[in-house]
């Protein structure tokens, strides 16, 4: 059974026509152009937004799941947070675990391992840098263990050291047996770290299959309208405009 099951997922005027499946231990990669759609989808993957169609969590619709039940099973990092408090970043990474009504030190302690914010533990969340401030939301999405973990842009403010590292954590999350869902816009960590990719345009899919299958020249170009020259030599591909 798949974790997730998508069938026909629409919402006018954002999303048309959404089909895919998600497997355990997969990283799905969301590419494509502003306002194509991608955070829309994500929102929808974690029962925040109206659809029409199917949308299943292991066999479950999503829009049938109590709402606690969805909190433990499915997490969403959205592209920006703030704090309303002056929270230390142990403190906002414990609010992770509301779900399960406890705070368990041992699973906070390994959140903030795994996004590389231990360090800063102590500190207020809001005098830490945005990319510091994106790790520490990252990990208070990794202390609720969610068996299905959404991202929108994670590494968009994040420097090319912290890009690579947040990349590996989600994949290594993935490897545990969860699922990965992210919407990325650079194209060769998309390609390194994910399993399969899902290039939208205008609300609808328009390629999904492995990156070698979805980064091409003719459709990047296309969805784009830029031309794209691919160099697949390279590991990961290196993907440029003419």
């Amino acid at each position: 059974m798949a974790l997730i099951d998508v069938r026909n997922l629409s919402l006018p005027p954002r999303l048309a026509d959404i089909d895919f499946s998600l497997d355990a231990g997969e990283v799905l990669g969301i590419i494509g152009p502003n306002g194509s759609g991608k955070s829309t989808l994500l929102h929808c993957l974690a029962g925040l937004l109206p659809y029409s169609g199917e949308c299943f969590f292991e066999g479950q619709g999503i829009g049938e799941m109590a709402p606690r039940q969805r909190a433990r099973n499915i997490g969403l990092l959205p592209q920006s947070c703030d704090s309303a408090w002056s929270l230390s970043v142990e403190d906002v990474v414990s609010l992770g675990r509301l779900p399960w009504g406890d705070c368990e030190a041992s699973v906070v302690n390994e959140a903030m391992n795994q996004a590389g914010v231990s360090q800063f533990r102590k500190r207020k969340v809001d005098c830490l840098s945005g990319g510091e401030q994106a790790r520490v939301w990252l990990a208070r999405v990794l202390a609720g263990c969610p068996r299905l973990l959404l991202a929108d842009e994670p590494i968009a403010s994040l420097d090319l050291f912290y890009q690579r590292s947040v990349m590996e954590t989600l994949r290594s999350y993935a490897d545990l047996g969860h699922g990965v869902v992210l919407a990325i816009h650079d194209f060769g960590l998309a390609a390194r770290y994910c399993d399969r990719l899902c290039l939208m345009t205008n609300g609808r899919i328009f390629a999904f299959g492995t990156p070698a299958e979805v980064l091409t020249e003719d459709g990047l170009t296309e969805v784009f309208q830029v031309p794209v020259r691919v160099d697949w030599v390279a590991q990961p591909p290196v993907i440029t405009t003419k």
